[in-house]
């Protein structure tokens, strides 16, 4: 499967809908058969449930204390109580299902059915750090960072050793998550022990996406933590190669998924990561950056492009609905699930929530759907499914101008889909809130030697095109504002 469709879900929000709604309590076991109906007919193929793992009590109270949050907290869900607040997910006491989502039996049966469908179970792996409650902290505090003394970023840990001075996790740009204990990777035992931890997850699942997965590389975990320098030299292999390969050997066709920015997703990717987010375009597409993001896809490695995840939102992003109107919103999410890689939508993105909420809450507000959205997203998934994007071999094409002077063709995202047919399949995205031109040519065997039909299967368009003369001249393109467009090409009869 080169080029999956991942949907994501907040699994402690969405499981407390689905009781609300249904008027009964819902666990992963029995969630209701519609909703692995709605992800088959939009062809998602892998769904990944962020938040099923243990957040302990001290992290859950931190969070529930917390000024900051708590200001979060009213603006998104006025009136909240504290029973709303579960904490992050990603301060994990315990990797097991808590027995208010089901349990381990209960993910179990949930993925069984998702297998059964054709469709694959993406869990969090957070390789960084721990919750501060994680039984490693009392009974290993030598597979995390300590300090001497107490310091600024670091918390005291009653451990079976005696009291400990042990680091809040952090990457090196932001202040400590106080709510974490940092791994040591400088450390033999600590990655001995994660490797352990990671196997058993991946038995749980087909896939994990690693949070934040850079801080763990040797130059960035060495420059973050040289102010609590461990014992014995730092490690010079990378911990990724074998993690990944040892999973992989255990389980075929298992998939690793980075959170990674600052420049060092290739790095990823040659460490194993079949795939690895496009923060880059993200941000071209919704600060409007239309010439930046077609020069960076042009200039790509067409297997960096491959490898990439494509998206305009997650948990850590503002709703593209926030961000973009309806239109753009339209040509953006067509240029990200028509581009080869991983395509990746966000729960709520698909009926225009607006509100991003904080990782902590367990509960969130009721949004009104945004029908011109949720239109456009249900046309847009169900006439993916039945086309060549996402199946057969994707090129990202190079528009050249119309005619001299306009620079209009900046502003298209092109990508020609080649299957096993004769046909082939064109997306064309104008990204600009104007019309723009331009010619593209197309790498298709044969050609000149027929003509062509070019129908919009996202409209009522037709068109006829002369084989020789898309050979000779490319095809011309004439689009309106924030255009759309997915082209069938077919031999004329």
């Amino acid at each position: 499967m080169n080029h999956p469709l991942l949907y994501q879900i907040n699994t402690r929000c969405w499981l407390r809908d689905l009781s609300t709604r249904h008027k009964r309590d819902i666990t992963l076991a029995t969630v209701p058969e519609e909703e692995f109906a709605f992800w088959q007919k939009f062809g998602f193929t892998h769904i990944w449930l962020m938040g099923v793992w243990t957040t302990g009590t001290c992290s859950r109270d931190i969070a529930l204390k917390h000024p900051d949050l708590r200001g979060e907290y009213d603006v998104v869900l006025p009136g909240w109580k504290d029973a709303d607040v579960a904490g992050s997910p990603y301060s994990i006491a315990d990797y097991s299902v808590p027995k208010t989502l089901g349990g381990d039996e209960s993910l179990k049966i949930f993925r069984t059915k998702l297998n059964a469908l054709g469709i694959k179970l993406v869990l969090d792996f957070v390789p960084n750090h721990l919750g501060v409650d994680h039984p490693w902290v009392s009974a290993q505090p030598e597979l995390f960072v300590q300090s001497p003394k107490q310091a600024d970023g670091t918390f005291e840990a009653k451990t079976l050793a005696g009291t400990r001075w042990v680091a809040n996790g952090k990457d090196p740009y932001f202040a400590p998550w106080t709510d974490v204990a940092q791994l040591d990777y400088r450390r033999s035992e600590t990655r001995s022990a994660m490797r352990k931890l990671l196997l058993s997850i991946a038995a749980k699942c087909d896939g994990v996406r690693c949070d934040m997965a850079m801080l763990l590389l040797n130059e960035v975990f060495a420059k973050t933590w040289a102010h609590l320098p461990t014992d014995g030299p730092n490690l010079a292999q990378e911990f990724w190669p074998d993690a990944i390969k040892e999973v992989k050997r255990a389980q075929s066709g298992f998939i690793f998924v980075a959170e990674v920015y600052w420049g060092l997703e290739g790095r990823l990717q040659s460490l194993g990561f079949d795939f690895t987010y496009d923060k880059a375009l993200y941000d071209d597409l919704v600060e409007r950056h239309h010439a930046e993001a077609q020069r960076k896809l042009l200039s790509a490695p067409e297997d960096y492009v491959t490898r990439s995840i494509h998206f305009l939102e997650n948990h850590d992003e503002p709703r593209v609905a926030a961000k973009l109107s309806p239109v753009e919103n339209r040509a953006a999410v067509l240029a990200i699930l028509g581009l080869p890689g991983m395509r990746f939508l966000h729960e709520g993105q698909l009926t225009g929530a607006r509100i991003k909420m904080p990782v902590q809450l367990g509960r969130r507000p009721v949004e009104a759907e945004q029908g011109e959205i949720k239109a456009a997203y249900e046309l847009l998934l169900a006439v993916l499914k039945k086309s060549e994007v996402g199946v057969g071999r994707g090129q990202i094409l190079s528009p050249r101008a119309a005619w001299d002077g306009n620079p209009t063709a900046q502003n298209f995202i092109i990508v020609l889909w080649q299957g096993k047919g004769a046909g082939f399949d064109l997306v064309v995205v104008n990204l600009a809130w104007h019309p723009s031109q331009c010619y593209v040519s197309l790498n298709v065997a044969g050609l000149a030697d027929r003509d062509w039909t070019m129908r919009d299967l996202m409209s009522e368009e037709n068109y006829e095109r002369a084989g020789s003369d898309l050979a000779q001249q490319g095809l011309y393109l004439d689009v309106a504002p924030h255009g759309a467009q997915l082209f069938r090409f077919g031999p004329k009869a």
